[in-house]
């Protein structure tokens, strides 16, 4: 995504305007995909958590917060350390960690599988390596970060499952690794997207990420989006 000053301040118009020309590449076509041969049974149960990182968080952000089920999702940073958890650091590439998504969601109402398929499918492109659109670094690589066995176990079937199908033209590169921690982004980067709707970067690469969503999951889409900190 493009650099930005912390905290954030509106920038001037030459700059929206090297920004848009920065960002002028589509943004990633969306897949119909199957859903995950092997996928926890949806049941009441306690708020689960999926940390999912795929290019800039501002986009995926932006996507998961219209899932119905979805309680709450933070933008942030995921495997580094605490002490490099920081944009500007991270934006050096060197730290370890990818820009990612934390997703708190309802068991009885969408399941990690399901996750997995919006991820998949219209969140990003799983054939990148460390890049995203414009975004180039290891910090945009895409990873899926389990919390336990179970997930693990969902993840690496559903990305075989995936690649014997040949979904996709090229191979899928998207990383299962351990959560050994989350860290949330610094606050003007939550809700980006919606609190700055017209912003080029958004326009162009995360709007219409939530329009296939809309089209691809009609049944899994609310148009309200659960914002940060709203329940």
């Amino acid at each position: 995504m493009p650099s930005l000053p912390s905290p954030f301040r509106l920038l001037a118009p030459l700059a929206l305007s090297l920004a848009f020309i920065a960002c002028t590449q589509a943004a990633e076509a969306p897949v119909v995909l199957p859903p995950p041969a092997i996928d926890s049974p949806k049941q009441p149960g306690r708020t689960q958590t999926a940390v999912l990182a795929g290019g800039c968080f501002w986009g995926l952000q932006g996507v998961f917060e219209h899932v119905r089920g979805v309680h709450e999702v933070l933008a942030g940073y995921a495997g580094g350390s605490r002490a490099s958890a920081h944009y500007e650091d991270v934006g050096s590439g060197k730290t370890g960690h990818a820009e990612s998504v934390q997703v708190l969601f309802d068991p009885a109402e969408v399941s990690y599988g399901q996750l997995l398929q919006i991820y998949f499918s219209v969140a990003h492109d799983p054939t990148e390596l460390n890049r995203q659109g414009p975004d180039v670094g290891s910090q945009y690589r895409s990873v899926i970060f389990y919390a336990d066995d179970t997930q693990r176990h969902i993840a690496e079937s559903y990305v075989t499952q995936l690649d014997k199908a040949r979904t996709f033209a090229q191979p899928i590169v998207t990383k299962v690794d351990a959560l050994k921690g989350f860290y949330p982004a610094e606050g003007y980067h939550q809700d980006f997207y919606l609190k700055n709707p017209s912003y080029p970067y958004i326009v162009i690469n995360d709007l219409p990420k939530i329009r296939n969503l809309k089209t691809l999951f009609p049944d899994a889409y609310q148009e309200r989006p659960i914002t940060v900190g709203a329940r």
